[in-house]
């Protein structure tokens, strides 16, 4: 009994591979582009909140309006200023300011902005 070899043709099989490690790459390359979009927000959002913040409470320390204080400085740092709290008196006091920066990356299905607070006050 002879064995028959069969061979089959494997033209083409090397265009497919690279096509699917192609796809692949462009996959993990797009996640990353949401993915470094979405933590660049998150520290710029936190970047404004704490200088809006600290600005709020250095003009409340100078008899200013700290809220009005705190929206200019979230504004100047690509932010908006969506909340902002003053609790104290003259001599202690924290300002609580809540800001939101949208995204620039964005990707279906996920928020379009990230939010971040600070709280700044005088110590003592």
């Amino acid at each position: 009994m002879s064995r028959r070899v069969v061979r089959r043709n494997q033209h083409g099989n090397g265009t497919v591979l690279m096509a699917a490690i192609m796809a692949v790459v462009v996959t993990l390359g797009a996640t990353a582009t949401v993915v470094a979009g979405y933590l660049a927000s998150h520290h710029q959002a936190r970047s404004a909140a704490d200088m809006a913040a600290l600005s709020g409470a250095a003009a409340y320390a100078r008899s200013e309006d700290a809220c009005d204080q705190a929206r200019r400085t979230a504004r100047q740092n690509g932010a908006r200023a969506t909340r902002c709290d003053l609790v104290g008196d003259e001599v202690e006091f924290v300002v609580t300011v809540r800001v939101v920066v949208e995204v620039r990356v964005r990707s279906p299905g996920l928020p379009h902005q990230v939010e971040a607070e600070a709280h700044a006050g005088r110590v003592s």
